[in-house]
Order: C-alpha cells, then structure tokens, then sequence
C-alpha cells in the first residue's frame, strides 16, 4: 500500500547499528536523568513517606515528559525533512517522480519511512518511563496519554516537515522553514492561551496538551488536540500528494534553460568574481536556493511574535518569566538550529551535487574555504543571526531586563551563534554521509541546549542549594562529555577536541547555577569561555587538517 520506498525502509530502517546505538544511548540518557533526580532530592530533602515518593515521581515525569515531546518533535520534523532533501540534493527524488510510484505512495512511503526511527526511540524510552511511575504519583493511564499525545504530535510535525521539504528547492530551506513552523505552531497556542484560555491552547499547542494529559480530567482533555494533530497530519499530507509533481518536474525548467543562456551570451555580460570565490558564490549568488526570502520572511514574524510576547509581559506590573522565556527562547534555539544548518548544508550540499570534488582539484587554500563558507553563512542568515540580538534589546526596552543584562544576553548569544556556524562547518567536513552529518550538526546543537534547559527544571524543582548539585550532575556531565568527543572527533580525533567536550557540560553547569543564583556576569563569562574555546578547537582543526577531513590527503 505504502510502495517500494517504505518497504526498503522497514526493512532496512531495525537493520542499522547507527538506531541501535542511538536507542541505547536514549534509554540510557532517561536512566541517568532519573538517577540523578534521585540523587538530587535525597541529597537535599527527606524521603521518609511514600508520599515523598509519590511526589517525586509526579514531578519528575513532568520532566521527563516535555523532554520526549521536544525530542520527539525535533527528530521527527529533521528526519523527514533530511530524508527527502537530500534526495533532492543526490538529483534521485527525479527517479522516483518517474517510477510506477503513485504521489501518495511516494509522500506515504517517505514519511512513513521517516517515522519508523522516531517511533523505534520513543518505544525505546518506556522501560523508563514506567521505572520512573514505580516511584508513585503516576497513573499507567497518565503514561498512555504522554505517549499517545507524544506520538501523535511527531506524526503531525513529521507530515509538515515532508510537505515543505518536497516545496522548497534546498536542505537549508527546508530545515530552516520546518523550525519556524514547529516555534509558530508552539506560538499559537501561547497566543491562545492568553486570548481563549488554556483549554482552547491544549487543543493546540503540544506541550499545553501534554500537561493537559497530565491532569486529573487528562481523559478528556487531551482528546481535543488529537483531533487537531489529526487535522494537521491530514491537510499537509494532501497538500503534499497534490503538489509533489508540480514542484518537482523539472520539465518547465529545462525549456526554459536554452532561452536563459541566450540571453546570457546575447547580452554578453559577466560577473566579476572576488579573490575569494567561496565567499563570493555564497554571497552573490543562489546558492540557497531562489526563494530563500521565504526563510526571511518566517523569521521577521517571528521576531514580531517574540516582541508582541515582550512588549505584552512589559506592560504587566509583575513581568512573568515564563511567559518571557516563552517568547523568547523558541526563536533562539530556532536560529541556532538554522545557523547549523545552513553552515553543514552549504558542506553536504556541494558533496551531493559533486560540487565538492572539484573544488578540491583547485588551488583554493585551506583558509580561504574555510573562511569564505563561514562568513558567507553568517552574512547569509544574517536576519537569522541579528534578529535575536535586537531581541534582547527589546528586553531592556520593555524594562523586563536591565540595560546590562540585555548586553550580557546580547554578547552571550552571538557568541552562540558563531559556535553554532563553526560546529555545522566541522561536522559537514568531518562526516561524508549527508544524512549523518546533518542529524550529528543539528542533534548536538539539541543536545547541548535542551539538556541546559532540562538541568535548569532539575534544579529548580529538586532543590534550593545549587552548590551541593553537582556530584548528582557527575554522572551526566561525564556522559555527555563522552558523547560529544564521539560526535566531533569522526574524522580527526584531537586534544583540543577532547578538551572542548570535556569542558562544555561541566562549565555549562557552572554557567547555569551562576544564572539561577542571579549572576549574570558569571553565567556570560563562562559561556565565553567554554564555547570560544570550543569554537577555537573545530575551527583550527577545520583549516589545519582540511586535506585529512576532505580526502585530499590520507595520512
């Protein structure tokens, strides 16, 4: 029913050791979050009841829960966006248009595909997510919802990422599209929180629809959103079937390619190249693709959501930090993504199209394609990249936060966005495979800022004494130590690397426990710290053994 495409990746999809690590690395991350809440509030409170117990195991599937659901919407959007990109960017997505595939055998057959990884990881977790309902305090029905309303909310983010990256032309433009519509989609359930109220958001919204799940009248609550999720699987869906052909065929375009370069060589003009041609082709041409103006477009709305959010908090005599970390922090973890994005497909794109090799038979000097890509990547994002920084601007402004602090989230932000340019970089040389050195650039990005966020919800809601926290964090600050070192040093393991990785969690942790204690200046200067150093050690490697990670030298 669901075509060749699907059957080849069922059947291929469980055979791959890549998804059985990726699976144990999953379960085994939820058991060290759990060990180490356990660790937390012994060290810190009483457990003498079972009502402690009960309590503890209510709050921490509340941590556990909004964890999946980001991941689980992350993976699933990025893996159906990557899957039918790069079919685009390898020019095969041209074979299956004109094979016996039907359109919706082929939308079906790629998403399908797509989701059997999600579905396997999120199976994965409920070993542990029923450890953690051993504590008390959960219900096996609250844990079906979580999982239902999970999984119902990957289907629809997957089905969105598959329309728009059969729409748009290149990877960026998809990924980049996919994130703002995951943030909008977020954003309009905040937005209608505030207007309707939170029964109306919970019908929309999956995060307010998973701790609508979460409730005592659960049953009945979260039954609005999957009818919403139903609708959204459906309609992208359609619009996928419907218009997969028109947007692909290329016929029109190749009619029109003769009267193109007639006019070229009628006019006879040229185009004067830099001394730099990588930062040239970057910048002065469609290298990104024609509309990448869409990509521009998302991001002033939502800018203007993000101030609206602000200027709204601004105005109330008590601003309410949720609401402004809600308006702040989904369009600055989405221009981190699309920055790492934009720098590791400008590498994966040029190898896919076979770009890359000749490239390499030039005399382009390490150093001038390594800076040409990064610097054409920042000017290219540059709405991107500069829009967040205003947006810590408009924190002052509102008066939500001092002119000081705005500057130190300013300063803290760029130096974010660079390291994210400079990691996607890394990554795009460091792994041949398209598909893995996306899912490696935009999964340690997630890694690194998801996990800030859910070791802040461990502090705050396990203890008050943030010094006496970190031999519970041991475990996982090693962990992801060793998980990043694996990740960065593919292709060219390195001492700089090594002690990058070993840094980043541990100072992260500093940085945290100074920004919960008020210590802005803290937080700021070990931010700089941990990730310039980190940008230092990608980047030196990047130019230095340029010949080892791009195959113009083996040794």
């Amino acid at each position: 029913m669901l075509g060749a495409v699907f059957e080849r990746e069922v059947r291929m999809v469980p055979r791959s050791r890549g998804l059985a690590i990726a699976r144990a690395v999953y379960a085994a991350a939820l058991l060290a979050i759990i060990a180490t809440c356990w660790l937390v509030i012994t060290g810190t409170q009483s457990i003498t009841t079972a009502g402690d117990t009960a309590r503890f195991g209510a709050t921490l599937l509340r941590i556990l829960a909004p964890l999946q659901l980001t991941l689980a919407m992350l993976a699933a959007a990025m893996t159906s966006a990557i899957a039918v990109s790069t079919e685009k960017d390898r020019r095969t997505l041209e074979l299956l248009l004109v094979s016996q595939l039907t359109d919706a055998q082929l939308v079906f057959g790629k998403l399908a595909g797509s989701l059997v990884r999600v579905l396997l990881l999120v199976l994965s977790a409920v070993p542990m997510f029923a450890l953690a309902g051993l504590f008390g305090g959960v219900t096996p029905q609250q844990l079906t919802r979580v999982f239902v309303v999970t999984v119902a909310a990957a289907l629809a983010a997957g089905s969105i990422a598959t329309t728009v990256a059969f729409w748009k032309e290149t990877t960026f433009q998809t990924l980049a599209i996919t994130a703002f519509a995951m943030v909008a989609w977020i954003a309009a359930g905040e937005i209608l929180a505030g207007t309707w109220g939170a029964e109306v958001a919970a019908a929309v919204s999956p995060p307010r629809a998973l701790f609508a799940a979460l409730g005592p009248s659960g049953a009945q609550s979260y039954l609005p959103f999957l009818v919403t999720a139903a609708g959204v699987i459906a309609i992208a869906n359609l619009i996928g079937i419907s218009q997969v052909r028109r947007w692909n065929v290329a016929v029109g375009r190749r009619r029109e390619q003769p009267e193109a370069a007639t006019a070229v060589v009628d006019r006879g003009e040229s185009r004067m190249v830099w001394e730099n041609p990588i930062l040239w082709r970057e910048i002065c041409t469609n290298a990104y693709g024609r509309r990448i103006v869409f990509v521009r477009i998302a991001w002033f709305l939502l800018f203007a959501a993000a101030v609206a959010g602000i200027v709204a908090e601004g105005r109330a005599p008590q601003p309410d930090r949720l609401a402004v970390a809600i308006a702040v922090i989904p369009m600055a973890l989405a221009s981190l993504l699309a920055v790492t994005a934009l720098a590791v497909t400008s590498i994966t794109t040029e190898r896919d199209r076979g770009a890359f090799d000749v490239l390499l038979v030039t005399d382009l000097e390490p150093k001038e394609f390594v800076w040409g890509k990064l610097v054409g990547v920042l000017v290219v994002a540059r709405e991107i990249a500069v829009l967040p920084l205003v947006l810590c601007g408009a924190l002052a402004a509102a008066g939500i936060a001092s002119l000081e602090n705005a500057i130190y989230l300013a300063v803290g932000m760029a130096t974010l966005l660079f390291f994210a340019a400079v990691l996607g970089l890394h990554v795009g040389l460091s792994y041949p495979a398209s598909r893995r050195a996306i899912a490696v650039a935009l999964g340690t990005v997630a890694f690194l800022f998801i996990g800030v966020a859910t070791a802040m919800r461990i502090m705050v809601a396990f203890g008050s004494s943030f010094e006496l926290q970190l031999a519970p964090f041991l475990a996982v600050i090693v962990g992801g130590a060793i998980g990043l070192y694996a990740a960065l040093s593919a292709r060219n393991p390195s001492p700089a690397i090594g002690w990058a990785s070993a840094i980043l969690p541990a100072l992260t942790f500093v940085g945290i426990t100074g920004f919960l204690q008020g210590n802005s200046l803290q937080a700021l200067l070990v931010a700089i710290t941990a990730y310039g150093f980190a940008t230092v050690a990608l980047l030196v490697p990047a130019i230095g053994a340029f010949d080892l990670l791009t195959g113009r030298s083996t040794s």
